[in-house]
């Protein structure tokens, strides 16, 4: 079965834009100027739910002055980012933030080897659990002003269309020991055999190992987590469990079993190697995602665990997002967030002083936060970024959108480039920030362009988690992402465009080859590493494109004997050591039999 089509964005394309009247004023200047490192890694694409009421123009005499988006042509009052203050007490608990905005990592739909509808699964019940996700492509309607920069808007009436991001950063190049078989002499990698690599033709790459699912899942299927590569080990969760396989064979290394569901993980593990996950702290639906864990990805030894303490009646009441920096995994959640020293567990910070609280974390080689204040009107709220100090969580800088703009995911940390959305008007927009917190530029994409991001389809509903969108990558200087597929031919296709962070223009585009969608991953020896996605008859392939534009140049061709098993209905990509590894984002099925053999991962290596 072939994968379903990607989802479109409004027609039309990108406008030309308008100068609006003014000079920006810049936001808070940091108290000391942050690091510079890498970027984070990728996961693949989802499928959408049914869409949702289309994002539209800025609405004609929308209300002016300072703090309020302008519509196109019209000039902004001046300043342009308000500075933090007082404000009013809001109704309801506080921090509210309507809309299902966070989702939860690794949570994709069922795969397609399966008759019947695919049935998301949650991590556990509750009013606010089993959101759907929406993923982006938007046209350009005009400008507007947002704390401090222009911004670009969305219209169209063909269904909602949210930006939303990941991070990307470079794996770690795994050593090809096997494992050693210590169990009941079946293992759990399927070695590459007749049946797979039969087909295998001149130039193709050969099918190292394949898994099959051993886990006894709940009804309606479980997401996985991960999956992170630590030196010769591969690791993922799914439901109680976090399982290492060796990179080389695909068999088991090691197994550690949870009381209960998985609901929460971080998109990249630290430096040495170790983890934090959430674990419900119990199996039925009124469980909270409050346990935290921490397991050593080089060993399968779990450390410490501890549960996150309630600050008040309403926290805890979503599922946490958890991020790390450096030795500091971070807990966001609504109206609340903490942290702990990753190595031993110890509290570091908790929720801070004042009318402005971090809810969200994104992680990697700096720590963001977005915030929320408190406001006199839930509907129209404010927020901020913030680049946090992971030792002492003391902001380093703050800038702050324009009020009504909300906070929705960070593409990259370093450089930050960070998506918001206008739920009122229904409008979205992508900026990069300099070092300082100051803005750099906005995204502008040329008409006809449809940007896309894949974010996964299971989250919870205010945001906690800003982390965990694929399709796009980051240099120092250039962003890159996909396009929605277009459908108009016999086929589908996409691009990849890049786009100048200094400038916020397009600087080139990309085609898939013919009849072929493409996907960025992550930034590899200087060039933007890409996953061309599988199709009835053709295997998915690693793929480059230089980092000045290009046709993309196949590193690793999959075979197109294997596409059928290869094109799951969701997937996360990793491509380390000249392997590549193809996890199925979920794992479901409609009886028992069918579910332990279902396929959960390939690898392809020469």
């Amino acid at each position: 079965m072939t994968q379903p089509p990607s989802q479109q964005p409004p027609q039309g394309g990108f406008g030309a834009p308008q100068e609006p009247q003014g000079t920006p004023q810049p936001p808070p200047q940091p108290q000391s100027p942050p690091p510079a490192p890498p970027q984070m890694p990728p996961a693949p694409p989802q499928t959408p739910p049914p869409a949702q009421p289309g994002y539209g123009y800025p609405a004609p005499g929308a209300q002016s002055g300072p703090g309020y988006p302008q519509a196109p042509g019209q000039p902004a009052p001046g300043p342009y980012a308000q500075q933090p203050g007082p404000y009013g007490a809001p109704a309801g608990p506080y921090g509210q933030q309507p809309g299902p905005y966070g989702q939860q990592p690794g949570y994709g739909y069922p795969q397609q080897q399966y008759p019947g509808a695919p049935v998301p699964g949650g991590s556990g019940g509750g009013p606010f659990k089993g959101k759907p996700a929406v993923i982006i492509g938007a046209a350009l309607a005009g400008l507007l002003v947002v704390g401090g920069g222009i911004f670009f808007l969305t219209s169209g009436d063909d269904g909602e269309k949210k930006p939303v991001s990941k991070s990307s950063s470079d794996a770690v190049d795994p050593s090809t020991s096997p494992s050693v078989d210590q169990g009941d002499g079946k293992g759990d990698g399927r070695e590459a055999d007749d049946d797979l690599n039969a087909g295998r033709k001149a130039g193709e790459a050969k099918v190292l190992w394949s898994t099959k699912n051993d886990i006894d899942l709940p009804r309606n299927g479980a997401g996985v987590h991960g999956p992170w590569v630590v030196g010769d080990t591969l690791v993922k969760g799914m439901y109680r469990t976090v399982t290492g396989y060796s990179v080389a064979d695909g068999k088991k290394k090691w197994d550690v079993p949870l009381p209960a569901d998985i609901c929460s993980a971080p998109g990249t593990p630290t430096a040495d190697g170790k983890i934090v996950i959430g674990v419900k702290n119990g199996t039925t639906d009124r469980a909270d995602c409050s346990d935290l864990q921490m397991i050593d990805l080089n060993t399968g030894k779990a450390g410490w665990k501890k549960s996150v303490k309630k600050n008040g009646t309403w926290d805890l009441m979503t599922d946490i997002g958890l991020a790390i920096s450096g030795d500091t995994v971070t807990v966001g959640r609504t109206g609340n967030s903490s942290a702990y020293r990753v190595s031993d567990g110890k509290d570091l910070f908790g929720k801070p002083s004042g009318n402005c609280q971090p809810f969200a974390f994104a992680g990697g080689p700096k720590l963001i936060a977005a915030a929320s204040c408190r406001t006199d009107d839930v509907d129209n709220p404010q927020h901020q970024i913030q680049e946090i100090d992971p030792a002492t969580g003391k902001a380093k800088w703050t800038y702050q959108p324009k009020r009504g703009w909300e906070v929705e995911k960070v593409y990259s940390v370093s450089p930050l480039v960070v998506s918001l959305t206008q739920r009122e008007e229904k409008k979205w927009g992508i900026i990069a920030l300099k070092e300082n917190g100051t803005l750099r530029s906005q995204l502008i994409s040329d008409k006809g362009d449809n940007p896309a991001v894949d974010c996964g389809s299971d989250f919870g509903i205010f945001g906690e988690k800003l982390e965990g969108c694929t399709g796009v990558a980051a240099d120092a200087n250039t962003l890159y992402m996909m396009t929605a597929d277009d459908t108009s031919g016999t086929s589908r296709t996409n691009k990849v465009l890049a786009f100048d962070l200094n400038t916020g223009k397009t600087k080139w585009k990309s085609a898939a080859p013919a009849e072929r969608t493409m996907k960025p991953l992550r930034m590899e020896g200087g060039n933007v590493l890409v996953y061309l996605e599988p199709t009835y008859d053709k295997g998915g392939a690693i793929a480059t494109i230089a980092a000045t534009g290009g046709a993309p140049k196949v590193l690793l061709q999959h075979p197109a004997s294997t596409s059928g098993i290869e094109n799951f209905f969701s997937s996360r990509i990793l491509y380390t050591g000249g392997s590549s590894f193809v996890v199925s984002d979920r794992v479901t099925a409609s009886n028992d039999e069918e579910e332990k053999e279902q396929t959960t991962m390939m690898a392809f290596g020469k």
